[in-house]
């Protein structure tokens, strides 16, 4: 079994299991994925049912070391997208 499906092996797998096309399945994917990204940049959590939740993520500012020189350096503050697995996901994954 493969560790890893490309978007590519995704769509294929989408379009064979709902029996639409591979550039309607992309399209779904890039306006699902585009909407959680804008969704999130605006703050606004997004919970699919039975899967989880995308969340927006902040790192505030703080001191760091940089390991080769042992040098103290600054890291910026950064927000990052989370995502929280439903039980029910975790459930599936876990039977």
């Amino acid at each position: 079994m493969a560790t890893k499906m490309t978007k590519a092996e995704l769509i294929r797998a989408i379009a064979d299991e709902t029996g639409q096309n591979q550039d309607a399945v992309e399209k779904t994917i890039a306006a699902l994925t585009g909407q959680i990204i804008q969704a999130a940049t605006n703050g606004v959590d997004v919970t699919l049912a039975g899967f989880g939740t995308f969340k927006r993520k902040e790192s505030s500012a703080r001191k760091g070391r940089n390991p080769a020189t042992g040098e103290t350096i600054d890291i910026a503050a950064s927000s990052s997208l989370g995502f929280k697995q439903a039980q029910a996901a975790k459930d599936a994954l876990n039977s």
